[in-house]
């Protein structure tokens, strides 16, 4: 499958197609068989049209979507600028073309994005149980920082099976590109 070669910023429309895809790559079956999956941690979506739509109209937001044709979403990341630094959470890829690339490809968006705002770092929260994800995403030159914090109260991502903690990754961004490695 071929994928664009630059991500673009998702609209209200892009909505119902969205909620689909990260709900797929996070909780369904499907996802169970490949290792991003968390069906296995938590209960329930693990986002909604409503939240989706909030986050979209957060004004220092983007989600950025992958789409080989119109309507057909394949993958996705939410970037948030607060002030020099870009928060990067639901980097989402569809089962069907997991393991291709595309993760890269939507981080490789994201350290771009993060560039044109004039961001510093980016930062991220991943689950602590989740080995596979954090070894890949270090390999990618994010660092665990050493902060912690209890999963959210809210089942408005989910219900945790288990006691969940989030671990805080970061990663430096250059002016020239280049990874800034910070602890």
């Amino acid at each position: 499958m071929e994928f664009p070669t630059a991500p673009t910023p998702a609209t209200p429309a892009d909505v119902p197609a969205l909620v689909d895809l990260i709900n797929r790559a996070y909780r369904s079956e499907a996802a169970q068989a490949g290792w991003t999956a968390e069906g296995h941690l938590l209960d329930g979506p693990r986002i909604d049209a409503a939240t989706l739509r909030d986050m979209l109209a957060a004004p220092a937001a983007v989600l950025l979507i992958t789409a080989p044709t119109p309507g057909q979403l394949t993958g996705c990341v939410y970037l948030e600028t607060q002030d020099d630094v870009l928060y990067l959470s639901m980097l989402a890829v569809s089962p069907e073309v997991q393991a291709r690339g595309l993760g890269r490809q939507l981080l490789h968006a994201a350290e771009a994005h993060a560039q044109v705002q004039g961001c510093v770092k980016i930062k991220m929260s991943v689950l602590s149980v989740r080995a596979e994800l954090l070894a890949w995403y270090e390999r990618q030159g994010y660092r665990r920082t050493g902060a912690s914090e209890p999963f959210p109260a809210t089942t408005r991502f989910g219900t945790p099976r288990q006691p969940l903690t989030l671990l805080a990754l970061e990663k430096g961004v250059g002016s020239n590109g280049e990874c800034l490695m910070t602890f």
